[in-house]
């Protein structure tokens, strides 16, 4: 008998609302992940502070471990400090470096995790994937999809503007990563699982055309089902082939070649996508990216982000080796230095004319 239904490994909880916060604790307990309220919980020294301030009262059973930053030594180090508890869950609450950390330690100890995104800046905070700062640079370890994902739109809204934009930038790249993808499938017979695709494909989507702006409640809400769904289709494929394409490779290569120059990470996937998708000839779709990154505020030339014309042309050559064995685009047309310039010389006239 074939199998007639597959089972999708995502949260138990998606919470995505003005308030929710403020619900953390109920969450837990209705859904049974933490009745006792035993929690251990990841924050930074900065705003992590203040949410310990206000949701402390609410928490009493739960032990709060400021993380030092985003490094494989710091998640190390706070999965060391929590084998020392008994919890039920651990707990995320900040940004990217943040939950990054509370899953690598979460895994680490054998503990569910629950991720509170206080801010929008990439598609991480859902995914089964933690990137971590190491010796040699960057790197992505294979963690356990998040058990709960709360996002209070209000705390979102009290973040800065850009972490928001950055968030754009990763979701729109989707759109990019999965033609990526599909041109893999076409050219070198790499599977594709459509429905881990279409879930990326379509938070997008959903972003690049929703009409409203970063201090819209009904953007943010399309962005951040955008982000968690990303997350989800990167589980169901079994790595980040659905949001990871050309697009990462080029962001890849700004963060290797010019570490301490590197912008954000969406700022760095936008414009990269909207090159690959010239670069493919898709130049209806590469347009449209510009001028959805351009209302949002997001760069679509390297000089945008303090790159000049050489710099970027010299990513983009360098981005292949980033990931080795992923192929896209930019595998696809291997491009010469002058060919890169070339190239570029013509999207950044469409983009200026």
């Amino acid at each position: 008998m074939p199998v007639l239904t597959r089972l999708i490994p995502s949260p138990v909880v998606v919470d995505i609302r003005a308030g929710a916060l403020d619900d953390l604790a109920g969450v837990l307990a209705d859904q049974r992940i933490s009745s006792s309220g035993k929690l251990a919980i990841a924050i930074s020294g900065g705003s992590g502070a203040v949410l310990r301030e206000r949701l402390a009262p609410a928490l009493p059973g739960a032990t709060w471990y400021e993380v030092g930053g985003g490094t494989l030594d710091d998640a190390i180090k706070l999965g060391d400090a929590m084998k020392k508890g008994h919890y039920d869950a651990v707990v995320g609450l900040g940004g990217g470096k943040i939950i990054d950390c509370a899953k690598y330690a979460a895994a680490r100890v054998g503990l569910p995790l629950v991720a509170v995104a206080t801010n929008l800046s990439h598609d991480g905070l859902c995914s089964p994937v933690a990137t971590l700062d190491n010796d040699a640079g960057r790197g992505s370890y294979g963690v356990p999809n998040p058990i709960a994902v709360v996002i209070d739109l209000d705390v979102i809204r009290e973040a800065p503007a850009r972490f928001v934009r950055s968030g754009i930038g990763d979701a729109v790249s989707n759109i990019s990563s999965v033609a990526d993808w599909e041109l893999s499938h076409r050219e070198t017979g790499e599977p594709i699982d459509g429905l881990a695709a279409a879930m990326a494909r379509q938070a997008g989507e959903a972003v690049l055309r929703h009409p409203g702006g970063v201090g819209d409640d009904s953007f943010l809400q399309v962005l951040a089902e955008g982000l968690v769904l990303t997350g989800i289709s990167m589980s169901v494929a079994g790595d980040s082939r659905p949001a990871s394409g050309a697009c990462h490779e080029i962001n890849h290569a700004f963060d290797l070649l010019y570490p301490k120059r590197a912008a954000s990470h969406g700022e760095q996937c936008g414009l990269g996508a909207a090159f690959a998708m010239y670069l493919r000839g898709a130049r209806a779709e590469s347009a449209l990216m510009v001028e959805v990154l351009r209302r949002h505020g997001l760069p679509v030339l390297p000089q945008e982000i303090g790159f000049s014309t050489e710099e970027f042309v010299r990513a983009v050559e360098f981005a292949p080796q980033t990931r080795p064995g992923r192929y896209t685009i930019l595998e696809h047309l291997a491009l010469s230095t002058d060919q890169i310039r070339d190239a570029y010389a013509d999207y950044a006239k469409t983009v200026t004319s």
